[in-house]
């Protein structure tokens, strides 16, 4: 099968700055990293020209990126994306991400249509009873992460863009598209459908240092246009752990201004237990 490869990039930390996070070199290297990491969000930039030769504008549409992240890179450690050429009438393909020397960053799907089986809806999510963690104790299966409306601007998307920041710019980032005007790239989806459920968590976390395990955007009746408000509802899948975190999976929904769903997350969020005193 033929293998679509993207260019050769160097992923940018935008989020160096954030004291305190798992992207600041400080805090990343107390709890063994190397140094600030690159969001995973990030990284999806890179796949949408590979996925345009896959699936056309339809991906825009209704199409799903599904990533698995298997290492962390630092600022300007180069990385490129690859994509799975489909075969005639395939509607999934198989994607991943490596940086150049070879170590595997993510792994993952991408679709059109139906995303049911893409690869973290299919993923054994490895859930255990709330009861048995300390940070996330409190967050069932089914809890509710609140409702919130929220404008998608363009600034930050075009300021990215014109800096030379993003992984895999298209042109209808930032102008007229196909679809009219200028649409979301899968890392303003991600900030979008992220933020306001993960602000609901803060009140269950404190100040435990987390980080992006997976992530799932789905366009379900999109593009998702920018400069428009959206109302977004988030609620927990799942919650687990591993020696060195507790985790949570959730889900959250973007609807525009007649209620109508048009973009979807499916998230795993990592919590490192040597960031929280609850692990002192």
């Amino acid at each position: 099968m033929a293998i679509l490869a993207s260019e050769l990039r160097q992923a940018r930390n935008w989020s160096a700055d954030a004291k305190g996070s798992i992207h600041d070199d400080a805090t990343a290297g107390k709890l063994g990293f190397r140094g600030g990491t690159v969001a995973g969000s990030i990284h999806m930039d890179q796949f949408p020209p590979l996925l345009l030769g896959c699936f056309g504008e339809r991906f825009f549409r209704d199409g799903a990126l599904s990533l698995y992240f298997l290492n962390a890179t630092v600022d300007r450690e180069s990385v490129r994306a690859y994509a799975e050429e489909p075969s005639s009438g395939s509607t999934q393909v198989r994607v991943w991400m490596k940086r150049e020397d070879g170590l595997d960053v993510s792994e993952g799907t991408a679709s059109v249509g139906d995303a049911s089986k893409s690869a973290l809806r299919e993923r054994d999510l490895r859930a255990c009873d709330p009861g048995e963690l300390r940070m996330l104790r409190t967050l069932p299966p089914g809890t509710l992460l609140g409702e919130t409306k929220l404008r998608l601007g363009p600034e930050r998307q075009r300021e990215r863009i014109e800096r030379g920041l993003c992984s895999g710019p298209l042109g209808w980032y930032t102008g007229p598209s196909p679809f009219g005007g200028p649409i979301a790239a899968p890392s303003a989806l991600v900030e979008l459908l992220w933020a306001p459920p993960t602000k609901a968590l803060r009140p269950h976390v404190g100040e435990a240092v987390g980080l992006f395990g997976a992530i799932e955007v789905a366009h379900l009746a999109g593009p998702v246009f920018l400069d428009q408000t959206y109302t977004v509802t988030g609620q927990v899948v799942a919650v687990g752990q591993s020696p060195k975190t507790e985790y949570l999976w959730f889900d959250a929904l973007a609807s525009d201004s007649g209620g109508r769903g048009v973009a979807s997350m499916r998230m795993l969020l990592r919590f490192m237990k040597a960031s929280s005193p609850l692990y002192a």
